[in-house]
């Protein structure tokens, strides 16, 4: 057997230390250089910190009704109206629970339909979303090209007649929105109060959005839950005059008929049989409305069970909470970007030089 020498491939305590001293000495030999690039991103650090606009944030938060808490009486009288077999509507399922709730706030639909809301702004009355693009200044962009720059979304403009560059522009608005403007959630699990934070750079366009916006969910929510209530109720109400009709008709025909029996000879009963008919006519139509005055009165409480659902708890105020990009931040931020950077690049320069 030969015996070769093994070679030892790992590095020791000593071989590290003494790179990292040479990597030491030699940073130190280019101190100038990291010196000047330190200076100079401080610098760009402060003209940051000047141009960067500050962000403000309108935060609202709302409690959902918890159906369940409306039990009591209400709660037994739609109980008993069941097991008659009266169907008077109820509560619109859980396709809205807290989670799906958040998620609606944050759906395009809901989103779009907020930026299309009408706001007064220096007496003017203008779309969110007008505002959103005169807030960034797309306007000056678009002057040069005549598709865009004759585009205009009105307040309360009808969605399905848009162009596709609006449905563009909405979109890229709407995609800005929701990746760093719009946050919506539970601060805490435990609390079943959900929290809107809407941010910009106009104090004035986040407080009107985050009000619009939950005015806008409300609404949608509301309608969408008491939908089968507010159907069941308009069905009995055109019952209860259909049927009220017919009863004063049938009252008034019963009239008619005893006028045309005045002084009849007391043998001819057959000539008194359209007013026998007519006093059954009214018998039954009463019977009939009095059950559906106590149906529509029951879904009238169903109805009123259901709304509201939203309670809002805290609206925005000015002034809003601001964030502002400071001096002394954008100084050392920008400093040490700078000097980490160019000792990235220092040594990855060395390294090369020795292969």
């Amino acid at each position: 057997m030969n015996n070769m020498p093994i070679e030892n491939d790992e590095i020791s305590i000593t071989e590290i230390i003494v790179k990292i001293k040479g990597w030491y000495t030699y940073l130190l030999s280019k101190w100038k250089i990291i010196f000047i690039a330190g200076f100079l991103g401080a610098i760009l650090g402060l003209a940051y910190s000047y141009t960067k606009k500050p962000i403000y944030t309108a935060t609202l938060s709302f409690a959902l009704e918890d159906e369940k808490s409306g039990g009591g009486g209400l709660g037994s009288a739609l109980g008993l109206a069941s097991s008659f077999g009266l169907d008077l509507g109820g509560s619109g399922g859980g396709i809205f629970t807290n989670a799906n709730l958040t998620e609606l706030f944050k759906s395009r639909s809901m989103v779009e339909k907020t930026l299309l809301s009408p706001v007064e702004v220096s007496g003017k009355v203008i779309s969110l979303a007008e505002m959103y693009i005169e807030n960034n200044k797309w306007r000056k962009n678009w002057s040069e090209k005549p598709k865009l720059a004759s585009i205009e979304f009105l307040p309360n403009a009808d969605r399905k007649k848009f162009t596709r560059s609006q449905d563009s522009i909405l979109g890229v608005i709407y995609f800005n929105l929701s990746k760093t403007g719009l946050v919506v959630g539970q601060k805490d699990k435990k609390i079943s109060i959900i929290t809107i934070d809407v941010s910009s750079s106009n104090e004035l366009f986040s407080k009107y959005f985050c009000e619009a916006l939950a005015n806008q969910v409300s609404n949608f929510y509301i309608s969408t839950k008491s939908k089968k209530a507010r159907a069941n109720m308009e069905i009995l109400q055109r019952q209860v005059d259909s049927i009220r009709n017919q009863l004063n008709n049938a009252i008034t025909g019963v009239a008619v008929a005893n006028d045309n029996t005045f002084n009849l000879n007391p043998a001819l009963n057959v000539r008194r049989t359209p007013s026998a008919r007519r006093q059954v006519d009214v018998q039954a139509n009463t019977a009939i409305l009095t059950e559906l005055v106590k149906q529509s009165e029951l879904a009238k409480v169903t109805l009123r069970k259901e709304t509201p659902l939203i309670q809002v708890i805290d609206k925005p105020i000015f002034p809003l909470k601001k964030e502002k990009f400071g001096k002394s931040k954008g100084i050392l931020l920008g400093g040490f970007i700078s000097t980490f950077l160019t000792v990235l690049v220092l040594l990855i320069r060395n390294f090369l030089s020795k292969i």
